[in-house]
């Protein structure tokens, strides 16, 4: 059986463009592993691939949930491993592109298989929500999770529901449900994007320029007038749309919310990196500023097909 083959790393740092020139050299889907991308309305905030790239190669996992729906790494792990089976069953190589880590690891490596959902434990921690605020469900987490809730940022309170929602049907901590693994079906071949520092902030600069100028402000405002915001649809609650709704709401002038979009968008690829150095099974790829991307894909694909024999 073919390898999955997972291209991953930061935000900016070249993976589209970088998998699309693999799909040049392989007969293969790709399946973008990242926790925006999926939904609908917001492919400049999301850096989606554009209409001609998705027209070119299938793409599974791009712009196919409303705003309001509820999807989570465990929901995509469940979802993903079934298209992989079926793309691997028409001797296609699917090629897994995203930089989201909890999705990537649900997907190739398998956990949130117990049943962990309950709508009356749901309801309750969301009704807190509403009448305590996401801090009050936030201690409530380090109370019974603590391992969890340090790796999570309070305001996403999504997040911070799903765990003690796990937590309270199973009487296990998320943390020890995800070390619970599973036999995914399927090997992965992972490489990883490694980028300069100083290269990859001018190319995430660079790329929230490009993407105010090709029309981020105005995606937001259409969402902000649907009655859309990051405070009720935790699918808005993202770097390069928080910003964009406080400057629309008079709280940020311009410039300030473009220097936070890149300021925060380096955070985000900082922690990003964090997370993806604990893992040993990652081939880094070195990408500096003068790096031919064709050059990157064609020592991917080299490598890639010499474990496959």
């Amino acid at each position: 059986m073919k390898n999955v083959l997972a291209l991953i790393g930061p935000t900016a740092s070249g993976k589209t463009d970088i998998a699309l020139k693999i799909t040049d050299m392989l007969n293969a889907e790709i399946i973008s592993a990242d926790s925006r991308q999926i939904y609908k309305y917001i492919p400049i905030a999301s850096a989606s691939p554009f209409k001609e790239e998705l027209a070119k190669v299938k793409h599974h996992f791009i712009g196919e949930l409303e705003l309001g729906e509820v999807f989570n790494a465990g929901d995509f792990g469940k979802a993903g491993r079934k298209i992989i089976i079926d793309i691997l069953k028409e001797n296609k190589i699917p090629i897994i592109v995203g930089g989201s880590g909890l999705y990537l690891r649900s997907l190739i490596e398998g956990f949130f298989e117990k049943e962990t959902e309950n709508e009356e434990v749901r309801k309750t921690l969301e009704k807190k929500l509403k009448t305590e605020g996401y801090i009050a469900l936030y201690e409530e987490l380090k109370k019974v999770d603590i391992e969890s809730a340090n790796r999570m940022d309070a305001t996403k309170f999504r997040r911070v529901i799903r765990a003690l929602e796990a937590f309270y049907v199973t009487g296990k901590k998320m943390s020890d449900l995800q070390n619970e693994k599973i036999n995914v079906g399927f090997d992965t071949i992972q490489f990883g994007l490694k980028l300069p520092r100083e290269y990859l902030y001018e190319r995430i600069n660079n790329r929230v320029d490009t993407m105010i100028a090709n029309g981020l402000l105005e995606e937001v405002k259409i969402l902000k007038e649907k009655g859309y915001h990051y405070n009720t649809h935790n699918s808005l609650n993202t770097v390069g749309i928080k910003e964009v709704f406080r400057y629309l709401e008079g709280e940020l002038t311009k410039d300030k919310m473009t220097i936070l979009i890149k300021q925060n968008s380096r955070h985000y690829a900082k922690r990003q990196m964090t997370w993806f150095r604990k893992d040993k099974n990652i081939n880094w790829i070195l990408v500096e500023r003068n790096t031919s991307f064709n050059d990157t894909a064609k020592k991917i694909v080299s490598v890639y097909l010499k474990k496959q024999i």
